[in-house]
C-alpha cells in the first residue's frame, strides 16, 4: 500500500498509550489498531483533524506516501 500510517511513531514520541490516544480522539482502540496496521481504507478529515490536535502535529507527520516501485 503506498500510504503508510505513522501514528505509532507519533505515539511513541509522546509516550502516549493507544488507549489514551483512542479516548482523546474519540475512536475505539480497535479502530486505532486498524489505522496503525495499515488496514484502514479511509480516514475522515474530522478524525485526521482530531488526531493532529491530540498529537500536536501535521497530517504529513501521520501519513506518508511511498512509491510501490521503490519497494522490493
Amino acid at each position: 500500500m503506498p500510504i503508510v500510517v505513522r501514528v505509532d511513531v507519533e505515539l511513541a514520541k509522546r509516550k502516549m498509550s493507544v488507549g489514551e490516544f483512542a479516548e482523546r480522539v474519540g475512536l475505539t482502540p480497535a479502530n486505532v489498531a486498524v489505522l496503525k496496521n495499515g488496514r484502514a481504507k479511509a480516514v475522515r478529515f474530522s478524525t485526521l483533524e482530531a488526531m493532529c490536535k491530540v498529537l500536536d502535529c501535521q497530517p504529513g507527520d501521520l501519513l506518508e506516501w511511498v512509491d510501490d516501485e521503490d519497494q522490493p
